[in-house]
């Protein structure tokens, strides 16, 4: 079952497009994980299918109700934590943690409770004197608190420590086990690897790669770790070969899968001291679609428009 679909959108500022023809789609108890560097078009993407933003063309559609016209409906079952998070400076954080479960007409108190636990938040004190990171536990208790359908997470463990990212893996894969679809934004690419079903990269407002890591993976080849008896001064001219680095004593370079056998009958005649091999991670496949473009992306890192 879809729970969430965009079709063809495109998103203009003026003349500028910052969406064009994005195509991405959530099932039920789903994690999608959705990557790109700033500017790429993910924020302006979330915003449309909150309904904050309406489209110049194509469609946004979630539990079947259009994104922009059934916005209220659809908020109703719908859990939102955006990356930097702006509370009511004179409400504590149980306050407003209460308020926003309310909104969405849960009121269940255990489970309030534990995640406060959990995410070791004191929610007693005013969110004035909160720091980025305790404004972001708000926000993802209030969100797991929440009877959700839909989870829509935009860089939601910015500021949170590395035990605290851990506890926000462990909600979302409970989540995910109860049958609710999560749509993840992350500059963290090793969470997205960890937690997400399905990714989707973005670059200048299009869908460059889309799919299963495992699908990603078959398209870019297996990385080689090798230590030879003898240099290979010639490998970086091997067809297939790229993105030679020295570690350890031994060369780790990726190889395109349809030429791994010739590639590994050319590194055999150096005398194979060891050869380790591995699928690409989440990270080196997304710094193949970036690598020697001369511009400062980032992946992932605040990610405005």
């Amino acid at each position: 079952m879809t729970v969430l679909k965009t079709e063809g959108l495109v998103k203009k500022f003026g003349s500028f497009p910052a969406l064009n023809g994005v195509d991405i789609e959530v099932e039920k108890g789903e994690v999608y994980g959705f990557i790109g560097p700033n500017g790429s078009g993910k924020s302006t993407t979330i915003r449309v299918l909150l309904g904050i933003l309406k489209a110049t063309e194509g469609q946004a559609t979630i539990f079947g109700m259009d994104a922009w016209k059934d916005a209220v409906k659809i908020h109703k079952r719908v859990a939102y934590v955006p990356g930097d998070v702006n509370l009511w400076p004179n409400l504590t954080g149980g306050e407003v943690i209460d308020l926003f479960v309310k909104l969405r007409g849960g009121t269940n108190k255990s489970r309030r409770e534990e995640l406060i636990r959990r995410f070791d938040l004191d929610p007693g004190k005013k969110c004035r004197t909160y720091s980025k990171g305790n404004r972001q536990k708000v926000a993802l208790v209030a969100a797991f608190s929440s009877d959700a359908d839909l989870y829509i997470l935009d860089e939601p463990t910015s500021g949170l420590d590395p035990l605290m990212e851990r506890v926000f893996q462990e909600c979302v894969m409970e989540a995910k086990a109860e049958g609710k679809s999560i749509l993840l934004s992350s500059h963290i690419l090793s969470e997205v690897e960890k937690l997400c079903d399905k990714v989707a990269i973005i670059r200048q407002g299009k869908i460059i790669e889309k799919g299963t890591l495992k699908e990603l993976r078959h398209l870019t080849g297996t990385i080689l770790l090798v230590e030879t008896k003898e240099p290979m001064p010639e490998l970086a001219t091997v067809k297939g070969v790229q993105g030679i680095e020295e570690k350890e004593g031994a060369l780790s370079f990726q190889v395109d899968q349809q030429e791994l056998d010739n590639v590994v009958r050319y590194v055999s005649q150096f005398g194979i001291v060891r050869m380790e091999s591995s699928p690409p991670t989440l990270e080196e496949l997304f710094m193949r679609h970036y690598e020697g473009t001369g511009t400062t992306e980032r992946a992932g890192v605040g990610g405005e428009v």
